[in-house]
């Protein structure tokens, strides 16, 4: 998963995530939980911290698990995660803590930030027995991949390749979550593969958010003709989520050594990461400067970084003070932060950190039922009132 921000060539760049991981439980006792909110440059002064954040404690719902990178869940609340290393896909109930291997994908590599990355469920589940991985494996040449598998009395039984990206998979910055959005189109995000000038390259998929229908195919009503991009310009995420009141796209983005992002994400943008990048400054006027007016700048960002990792919208999750708001975490801080938005849901009215943990953050999600959950390295938590 990510590393801490660097820019390219500072000696950060090569960080192990495993010794960063470790460093986070030390780490943990000097952090200060405090509200923040970085507004764009010379437009508002910084954000007001969310007026009622509420006490928030997280309740183990498996430990000790091999490094679940992504997990979903499917509509009975049993929840799929993959094991970033392995290529196992698993099968947890989370009522007994029981896993089982629902699925092996064979030929994973997990250099770097490399792996088991994603996990989505067909929206016309069990009728559509369907889950999709998106995997970096050495097949032919390393490539990250979109599979389908098919599910028959609780194993997976085949799996068919419906994407491959068309340039090298990176050591670093291959992205990999994916979702379904409300349209029932798979959405996914690729990383620029550490080449900032794939993201603005609209003749690759990386750097890019991708649409694309349950087989793979192009929708007809894509921004690009015949091509798989939603939005582009991007540098290297690791969520997104789709606001469940207006369906609009938000993910967090990881910048260089100066900047990481909240952005929404709506078709045919560009959000101008790219060859001429700089940290010159510490506003995404230096970070995101490339490709074709209109350049869509981020709604909020952070200097120094977090490394903003998953995020999911509270509807009816059970913290009453927060239903409508968006959860997201970090990997250098370990935190979850609250966002407050605004009426119209187009903007960030608040920020807060409302949790603190002692490991990095790394993917979040919503149950069927509401409830928040989310990932470290090694377990899976349920986020809860106190």
């Amino acid at each position: 998963m990510p590393k801490p921000n660097a820019g390219e060539g500072a000696t950060q760049e090569g960080t192990p995530v495993m010794k960063r991981i470790a460093l986070l439980a030390v780490m943990a006792a000097a952090l200060t939980i405090a509200s923040t909110g970085l507004a764009p440059a010379g437009a508002s002064p910084a954000l007001p911290a969310h007026p009622t954040a509420p006490a928030l404690e997280a309740v183990p719902v498996k430990t000790g698990l091999d490094n679940p990178a992504g997990f979903t869940f499917l509509p009975n609340g049993r929840i799929i995660y993959g094991e970033r290393g392995t290529g196992n896909v698993m099968l947890l109930n989370p009522k007994n803590g029981h896993t089982s291997v629902l699925y092996a994908i064979k030929k994973v590599r997990s250099n770097g930030e490399q792996g088991l990355l994603g996990l989505a469920v067909d929206p016309g589940w069990p009728k559509r027995p369907y889950i999709y991985a998106y995997a970096t494996r050495q097949v032919q040449s390393l490539q990250n991949q979109i599979l389908k598998i098919t599910v028959f009395k609780g194993k997976g039984i085949a799996q068919k390749v419906i994407w491959r990206l068309d340039t090298t998979a990176g050591t670093y910055h291959d992205g990999g979550h994916i979702d379904f959005g409300p349209d029932k189109k798979l959405y996914a995000v690729v990383g620029e593969g550490h080449d900032s000038t794939n993201a603005q390259d609209l003749t690759n998929d990386a750097g890019k958010v991708l649409r694309m229908n349950r087989n793979g195919s192009v929708p007809e009503d894509n921004p690009f003709d015949d091509s798989l991009i939603f939005t582009y310009g991007l540098r290297n995420s690791f969520g997104f989520a789709f606001d469940p009141q207006s369906g609009t796209l938000w993910e967090t983005e990881n910048g260089p050594e100066c900047v990481d992002e909240i952005n929404v994400e709506q078709a045919g943008e560009n959000h101008a990461w790219g060859p001429h990048e700089t940290c010159s400054g510490s506003d995404p006027d230096n970070t995101n400067q490339d490709g074709p007016q209109p350049r869509i700048m981020p709604l909020r960002w952070f200097t120094p970084t977090i490394a903003p990792t998953g995020l999911a919208f509270c509807e009816g999750c059970g913290i009453p003070e927060s239903d409508g708001a968006l959860f997201f975490g970090a990997n250098n801080t370990g935190e979850i932060r609250e966002i407050e938005l605004t009426a119209d849901r187009k903007d960030v009215a608040s920020m807060a950190v409302v949790f603190q943990f002692s490991r990095a953050v790394l993917s979040m999600q919503a149950a069927p039922d509401g409830g928040i959950y989310f990932s470290t390295n090694n377990a899976i938590y349920h986020l809860v009132q106190a």
